[in-house]
Formats: C-alpha cells, structure tokens, sequence
C-alpha cells in the first residue's frame, strides 16, 4: 500500500526537483500525483513500498537540514552585504502596488459585510 512520504503544497519548485532526483539516487520506488487544474487536489510524492519509508524518510530530513541551512547562509551574505530587498526598497520600485492591494482589500471587506449592515 502507498504511504505518503513529502507533500508538494507550496513547494518551491527547486526542492520539488531536489527531493525527486535525491529519491531516484537513493533507488527508492516513488511516484507522485499533482494538484491538479485548479491545485485543489492534493499534491504530494508517494512511497509504493511502505519498506522503504524509514531510509527515504531519513533522506528527506537530511535534505531538509542542509538546504534550511544553505538558504539562512545565502540570506544572511545578502543581508550582510546589503543586497537583500527591504520592504522599502520595494514599496520604491513599484509603489502602485501597496495602495492597489490596500483598496482591494477595503472593497472586499466592504461588499462582504455590507449586507449584514445595510439590509
């Protein structure tokens, strides 16, 4: 029987491809189902031999410490050098932007509790 081992929600599409060729190294038998059209299924990679789920497992967990600490190391040299995007910097290169989601956000609120205070 399948047995779920790494859920792709709001995976960034770098790990995703990591853990598929770390996976395929490893000779562990997987496959994997997607989210679908419209990403309402559910997107995950699978284990088809429920055996295998401790070393894979151990794998993914490994994997996932060495990239949390690659990843803190590039954004700490970015920030130590001073090329990291602040939220200023970013207001400053599309300033549009912040006003336009602000508004779009005070109609919502608007159209979803005018009725419950103007029926």
């Amino acid at each position: 029987m399948a047995k779920l081992l790494f859920k792709l929600n709001s995976v960034p599409e770098d790990e995703a491809e990591e853990v598929r060729l770390l996976l395929e190294q490893a000779e562990v038998d997987y496959y994997e189902t997607s989210s679908g059209n419209w990403g309402l299924s559910f997107a995950a990679i699978w284990l088809k031999n429920e055996a295998q789920f401790e070393q894979a497992s151990s794998l993914i967990d490994q994997y996932q410490s060495e990239r949390y600490t690659r990843i803190s190391q590039h954004h700490q040299s970015l920030k130590d050098s001073g090329d990291n995007l602040t939220y200023w910097q970013a207001f400053k290169q599309s300033p549009i932007k912040i006003p336009l989601a602000i508004i779009f956000v005070a109609v919502l609120f608007y159209f979803s509790t005018a009725p419950f205070f103007f029926s």
